[in-house]
């Protein structure tokens, strides 16, 4: 078995393990830090970054040549160019060779068009329905973003590795350049998404005969996963982005993740020393002080996920403190479809939401917030959103980069006074480097990362629990964050230790096929003779021919010989099949012996069968019968073997043979 690793970051993590003849890729997320390194797609044409000075480098050619690509702000320098993510490392592997793909949350699943469209792969993808839905409306949003404001040029001298060398430390260092790409097209979504089939949790997946995936609620989001991939004698589970809090999706299921082979473990919190419920306080105590004072607050986010919550308690909140003629927005351009999918996802949902369907009741109270105007949706800031716009209020709004979107306007708009306050609470990227090209900035920021996936020490209780024999996981965890070096609880700990991985290696998994099973034809049961050897315990012997195909493996009966009478075949291989048939079921004695040879019953034994002078003797590991009749013959009788030693007197040692197994039990 081998796992290759395909992604750096733990949190947009995709994997590839073999076994048994059989490729499955676990996940392919995109990797969006990329996007940091960029210039911000503003809506409006911004005079500010339009007059931000061109990074001038010490080398004259490499001034020429990268001409207007790198702008300087700030003291840090940006590509002045469409936005690029980091794809997985999928040059590495064949992947017309890769027969399933396993998605284990939306957010996994945002490079699948580069592989459906753009690498030769040919199997099956399998993801829940949320999954599938939530995550053809991050793609949409993304895209819509990046097509919507589309740069007039395209920087690319600057990856070229001599002039690559001369520029700043945190574009010159920045990692695997060669796998940086444009984003893919709308066109690119409905061909992948249409190539993907729906499973549920608990759902039996077949493949080829030879394993079985079952997907589990991890408890993360909506329609999340984790994944329990099994053969008849091993068991190998893949986690990725699991939760233990209690949220709008359905709980995790832990029983069926116990006792496995292997355990991959990814996902684990990107904020281990920020709590979400102390992060939600702090957000809700922020967005408070902001509105008060006359300001209004922009919240970064994703279309789906723990904004479903943040609309519930803040609106709660909200009430509580006196805020409740307030507006909430909540723009994107899959705003609409995101809320209402979050409304008819209710088998996917926790019980206490799962019982307001019945009475009848919305799952979410964001469905009368809009009812009574309290939080209205809008596709973008054109059309109804500018006419019915009113501050103060609070703006939720992707994306949270801060390089695309809506939230890039408002920024623009409400950076200079400092009355307003962006909030940001999305994990995925570090708050000081989004906002590095608005600066300088009268704006308050806030950092509350709310990321619900389990913390180490969640994770390592969870280990202890599910009791697997070997844990992998990325090289991040095997260490304290940068942040906190001398946090060393926050790390994954395990018995015996976990092995780890990062981007492009390859790890032979310490998990070897011992054993198949094997199925009897009902012709060749019904031959069988058990017999009982011990209480309860049964034996036969078998004999037959081994028919694999599609990974089963059938014991079938022996062909039969021709009767003496029967003309035969004048076929060849037929002749040669019943040849080799009669030639095999010759090879194997009739019965077995088994047991211990009692030593009394031996000796009356060989006196009946015509051997009455016998001498035993006594030595260390047993006893010795020598025979006064034949001075050459020496039996050895040894706990557990008994063996006979008869020079050039076969009569003799047919007899010493026969009298030997009278003594022992058959099968």
């Amino acid at each position: 078995m081998k796992l290759y690793c395909l992604s750096e970051n733990p949190n947009a993590p995709c994997l590839l393990l073999t076994f048994k003849g059989t490729s499955i890729m676990l996940d392919c997320a995109l990797d969006l830090s990329p996007l940091m390194h960029f210039l911000p797609l503003t809506l409006v044409p911004s005079a500010r970054l339009s007059k931000l000075a061109t990074w001038k480098s010490s080398d004259n050619v490499a001034s020429k040549a990268l001409s207007q690509d790198l702008k300087e702000c700030g003291g840090q320098v940006f590509v002045d160019s469409e936005p690029e993510v980091c794809v997985p490392e999928i040059g590495i592997v064949d992947m017309s060779t890769v027969d399933v793909i396993l998605i284990s949350n939306h957010h996994n699943m945002l490079a699948l068009p580069f592989i459906t469209e753009y690498s030769g792969f040919k199997g099956t993808i399998y993801a829940t329905e949320p999954t599938l839905q939530i995550g053809r409306q991050m793609m949409e949003e993304l895209v819509e973003y990046m097509e919507r404001v589309p740069k007039r040029r395209k920087s690319t001298q600057w990856k070229k590795p001599n002039i690559l060398k001369l520029l700043p430390a945190s574009l010159k260092d920045a990692l695997y350049l060669s796998s940086w790409k444009k984003c893919y097209t709308k066109h690119d979504i409905n061909s992948c998404m249409s190539k993907i089939q729906k499973t549920s949790f608990g759902e039996k997946l077949p493949l080829y005969g030879a394993l079985t995936m079952v997907p589990m609620s991890s408890g993360f989001c909506l329609g999340s996963s984790n994944w329990v991939i099994q053969s008849q004698f091993e068991k190998i589970v893949y986690m990725s982005g699991s939760s233990f809090l209690t949220t709008h999706s359905t709980p995790i299921s832990q029983e069926p993740l116990k006792n496995p082979d292997i355990l991959l473990l990814t996902g684990v919190t990107q904020t281990p020393t920020h709590n979400p419920d102390s992060m939600l306080g702090e957000f809700c105590s922020n967005l408070t002080v902001t509105i008060k004072n006359g300001g209004s607050v922009l919240v970064p986010c994703y279309p789906s996920g723990v904004i479903y919550d943040l609309f519930e308690c803040l609106s709660g909140y909200m009430d509580s403190v006196g805020l409740m003629q307030t507006p909430m927005y909540f723009i994107s351009p899959v705003a609409d479809s995101s809320l209402a999918y979050a409304q008819i996802f209710s088998e996917w949902l926790c019980a206490p939401k799962q019982s307001r369907v019945y009475l009848p009741e919305p799952p979410f109270p964001h469905a009368e917030l809009i009812k009574n105007g309290r939080l209205e949706h809008f596709s973008s800031l054109h059309g109804d959103f500018s006419s019915q716009f009113k501050t103060p209020c609070v703006v939720f709004a992707g994306h949270p980069s801060l390089r695309c979107g809506d939230a890039v306007h408002f920024i623009e708009l409400w950076g200079k006074s400092s009355n307003n306050t962006v909030i940001f609470i999305e994990p995925g990227f570090p708050y000081l480097e989004a906002l590095a090209p608005f600066q300088p900035l009268s704006m308050k920021a806030c950092y509350c990362p709310i990321d619900t996936a389990m913390s180490y020490a969640q994770a390592n209780k969870m280990i202890k629990d599910l009791k697997p024999l070997h844990v992998v996981v990325p090289n991040k965890y095997q260490k304290p964050p940068v942040s906190q070096p001398l946090r060393t609880d926050l790390v994954i700990e395990a018995d015996p230790a976990p092995m780890s991985f990062h981007r492009g290696e390859v790890l032979n998994l310490p998990i070897r096929r011992h054993s198949e099973k094997i199925e009897l034809t009902p012709e060749l049961a019904n031959s069988l003779a058990p017999t009982e050897v011990k209480p309860g315990v049964l034996v036969s012997t078998v004999t037959g021919i081994l028919n694999a195909r599609d990974n089963r493996f059938i014991l079938e009966e022996l062909p039969r010989p021709p009767s003496n009478g029967a003309s035969q075949s004048p076929v060849p291989r037929k002749r040669k099949r019943d040849d080799d048939a009669s030639a095999l079921s010759g090879v194997h004695p009739k019965q077995y012996v088994y047991g211990t040879l009692d030593l009394e019953e031996f000796v009356q034994s060989l006196i009946k069968h015509g051997i009455p002078d016998v001498k035993v003797e006594e030595t260390a590991s047993g006893h010795i019968v020598l025979l006064a009749q034949s001075e050459d013959t020496i039996i050895q009788i040894e706990e557990g073997s008994t063996h006979i030693f008869c020079d050039g007197n076969e009569p003799l040692r047919r007899k010493l043979k026969d009298a030997l197994i009278s003594c022992l039990p058959t099968f």
